[in-house]
């Protein structure tokens, strides 16, 4: 029975073997074993599938079903043959590229074979290399119907080509020919945004590579590559740089949000030379500061350079031109050194119906809050209803947190005046109007949780220490806790002789001035100064001194020395 039930296995499995083996013959011939699957999993298995299909046809089917074997061989010769003939022509471009040794090769490449944007990108960027080292000229091929052929492969349009707004504007010496280069050579830059491209900049002149620069700023196009290849090769080059250009230069920082020292170093040191020959047009100069401000960028001996430059020449600037100055000035919390002339030839003679809009003024008469030369008429003249009304007409009628800010700075301000003068008009810091929302960043959060984390380690008791205490000045305090002479912890909701109360406030990044004279910003520098004349001690912990990710026992110990530190000053 045993062997006769294997024998009746044996030919069952034959019969169903030949069934099977029968009709997938001519079908195979049609259908590939990848049919089904998306384009990009057939081209990562082929390799790996070609081979094992391979081996398993010679060593079964062409034995056992030769039918089979020759329908599968055949289907992959035939795959083989498209590849090799595809990466034949793909190889045959890459090689001449690389094998071309003069303009003409490279240029004559496209009109040869259709070309990618990968491989149009690479002739370009050889011919880039081949000018940078002196191998090439740029002016052999910069106005070659070819070269601008192959940046219009690069991404040009013909709408972009039509639209004059987009074209950049070049010395009338230069040929349309090389206006339009210069245009394609900023598509490249614009477009591809990496390494190849950034190789690109090295063959620029000075304006050129400004002009890219500025391009970028005006396409909001941030690629971190190219800005970092444009700093460094402008930074490095020893050609000068004209006032306009170093405005344009900033400008284009601060809009791309690009802080470079090295860059804002070089522009700065040209600036003071380019003054010297500026006689006659304060818009570059208000240019420079107002991007000076947005970056942050604090170099006190440009900014005294500047105010010479606007006090010696005050009578070719507008109203509008020492609004900006001062408000310049106070962003990055520097009185210049002729700070006495500023108010004598400057200040003195602002009024508000020198500015056409309502917030110009308001941001005037912070900006002198803030330098600490505010009078009590100009603070009169936005302390007032009718003057918040026509902020709210402006404003589609609803006030912006920042302009709520500084009304409440100003009124705080005039609070400390009206206690040795009642004539001083006073708003009322609790109306609803007037409310600030505190919207702390992301990284400032971090900050001051770090920050609290160790203070809860030296004042546990919560009847000892305010979190997030808002004030009626426009900010709030990040804690607030009362220190006696021996640094112990008191209760805070009462008062205390001999005692300190003391505000401590977290700085980050973006509340501080950077460059050679690094400080805190206007607005925090005003918030401690206005604490301080309201009864506090102000703790100041700037991002650069606290780290949140040191253990907590380093962080309670700075605490507790700054703590000591301050208990220690007398009043």
């Amino acid at each position: 029975m045993l062997s006769l039930y294997r024998f009746s296995r044996s030919i069952g499995f034959r019969i169903l073997k030949r069934n099977f083996s029968a009709p997938v013959a001519p079908f195979a011939s049609h259908v590939t074993p990848d049919e089904g699957k998306p384009e990009n999993d057939k081209k990562s298995e082929t390799g790996l599938r070609e081979t094992q299909q391979t081996r398993s046809l010679g060593n079964h089917h062409v034995a056992k079903n030769p039918i089979v074997a020759a329908a599968f061989a055949s289907l992959l010769h035939e795959n083989r043959s498209a590849d090799k003939t595809r990466s034949g022509i793909l190889n045959g471009i890459e090689e001449k590229i690389f094998k071309a040794s003069t303009v003409n090769d490279l240029l004559a490449i496209p009109s040869e074979a259709k070309i990618s944007r990968k491989q149009a990108l690479k002739i370009v960027s050889i011919l880039a290399e081949w000018s940078s080292i002196k191998k090439v000229k740029l002016s052999e091929f910069e106005n070659d119907p070819r070269f601008i052929q192959l940046c219009s492969v690069l991404g040009r349009t013909n709408n972009r080509n039509n639209n004059p707004s987009n074209k950049l504007s070049l010395p009338a010496s230069r040929a349309t020919g090389s206006a339009l280069h210069v245009d394609d050579l900023q598509t490249v830059l614009g477009v591809t945004a990496n390494d190849e491209a950034a190789k690109l900049i090295a063959g620029l002149t000075m304006s050129q590579m400004i002009k890219v620069m500025t391009s970028l700023a005006q396409k909001k196009k941030r690629s971190t590559p190219l800005l970092r290849s444009l700093a460094f090769n402008i930074s490095s080059s020893p050609s000068h740089i004209n006032l306009k250009e170093c405005g344009d230069l900033l400008y284009a920082m601060a809009s791309l949000n690009f802080r470079d020292p090295v860059l804002a170093a070089k522009i700065c040191t040209d600036v003071e030379g380019g003054l010297v020959e500026n006689k006659d047009k304060p818009g570059s100069v208000g240019s420079i500061l107002t991007s000076l401000s947005l970056l942050r960028y604090r170099d006190t001996a440009t900014l005294d350079v500047l105010s010479d430059w606007i006090v010696s020449n005050s009578d070719v600037c507008k109203p509008t031109h020492v609004g900006t100055f001062l408000l310049s000035l106070a962003t990055l919390n520097y009185e210049p050194n002729n700070m006495e002339n500023i108010r004598e030839k400057l200040i003195n003679q602002l009024m508000e119906s020198d500015f056409i809009k309502s917030v110009d003024w308001l941001n005037t008469v912070w900006s002198l809050g803030v330098l600490n030369c505010v009078s009590q008429q100009q603070l009169a003249s936005v302390l007032n209803e009718s003057f918040i009304s026509g902020l709210e007409k402006e404003r589609g009628g609803e006030l912006t947190p920042a302009i709520k800010m500084k009304l409440l700075n100003l009124n705080a301000i005039a609070c400390n005046i009206a206690k040795s003068d009642s004539a001083v008009s006073i708003l009322d810091p609790n109306d609803p109007k007037l409310f600030v929302p505190i919207e702390y960043s992301k990284s400032k959060r971090v900050l001051v949780a770090g920050m609290l984390d160790a203070l809860k380690s030296l004042v546990p008791s919560e009847n000892h220490v305010r979190i997030n205490q808002r004030t009626t000045m426009g900010f709030a305090v990040d804690a607030e806790c009362v220190l006696d002479s021996k640094c112990l912890p008191l209760a805070v909701d009462r008062e205390h002789a001999d005692a300190k109360r003391i505000a401590l406030l977290v700085h980050d990044y973006h509340d501080m001035c950077q460059g050679p004279h690094p400080s805190l910003n206007g607005v925090q520098i005003l918030a401690c100064r206005l604490l301080e004349k309201s009864g506090y001690t102000v703790l100041s912990i700037p991002y650069n001194e606290f780290n949140t990710s040191d253990k907590l026992l380093k962080r309670v110990e700075y605490l507790q020395k700054r703590f000591k530190s301050l208990v220690s000053q007398r009043a």
